[in-house]
């Protein structure tokens, strides 16, 4: 986190030039170094409990929730109550804490800005379908990763080529057994903000998850549109044999 980063900065460059961090220098440091893992650890796994966090980063709950605390009024992390499928059971929701705006800027590409002018400017003059061929080049290169996964592996199943060749073009993919079938998680979206002017970049990524694994497939949340994580339903196995081209 860029704030945490230039928090740390600015306390080993307090003092003296030369003189040794104090204890109460090296405890903050631990503690920005800390603070970053447990954001790193929301990004991956997406919407998680401080007892969730404590077990991935082998930290008592204690200690998560003093850094929790710390981040919420950073404005890094926010919490809400933990969605439940099906029937709720007794006793209080768990609460599971999310990354903000603020705290996810850090995973950004640089220059949203400038590419959504760009984008506009260019509907503007070339009209919608320029668009559209936009979204469609930004996502060849998850498909020529995702051909390239299959002929090294054509053995493995087409989801995890897929979550492969997501997570090598910076969208750390996962995917999630459910009871209908399977769902693809992007814990990162390197165009999140430029999506959430133009739908036209998640409906491309939409039709190539489709297409690729030969089964309709259902956008459940996007991270576009404030949502923790991208999450995308496969409802059956699909088994997508390789043509003799992609052989090739």
């Amino acid at each position: 986190m860029k704030n945490s980063t230039r928090h740390r900065d600015a306390v080993v460059e307090r003092g003296p030039l030369r003189r040794e961090p104090d204890a109460a220098t090296a405890a903050a440091v631990d503690d920005a170094s800390t603070r970053d893992r447990v954001l790193q650890s929301i990004l991956e796994h997406g919407p998680s409990t401080a007892a969730e966090l404590a077990a991935r980063l082998e930290l008592t709950p204690a200690a998560i929730r003093r850094h929790l605390g710390a981040l919420t009024e950073l404005g890094a992390v926010a919490s809400r109550e933990k969605k439940v499928y099906g029937q709720r059971g007794r006793g209080r929701p768990s609460k599971v804490f999310v990354l903000t705006d603020a705290g996810r800027a850090d995973f950004y590409q640089a220059y949203d800005d400038l590419a959504i002018q760009a984008i506009r400017e260019l509907a503007a003059a070339a009209g919608p379908s320029a668009l559209r061929s936009l979204a469609e080049q930004r996502v060849a290169d998850v498909e020529a990763r995702y051909r390239e996964a299959r002929v090294s592996a054509p053995d493995a199943p087409p989801i995890q080529a897929l979550a492969a060749a997501l997570s090598e073009t910076g969208y750390v993919a996962s995917i999630k057994p459910v009871g209908s079938g399977e769902q693809i998680c992007q814990h990162h979206c390197p165009v999140a903000h430029v999506a959430a002017q133009f739908p036209e970049l998640c409906e491309a990524e939409t039709q190539l998850f489709s297409r690729l694994l030969g089964s309709h497939v259902q956008r459940l949340a996007t991270i576009a549109h404030g949502d923790g994580v991208c999450t995308t339903h496969i409802p059956r196995p699909v088994d997508v044999q390789i043509s003799p081209k992609e052989r090739s």
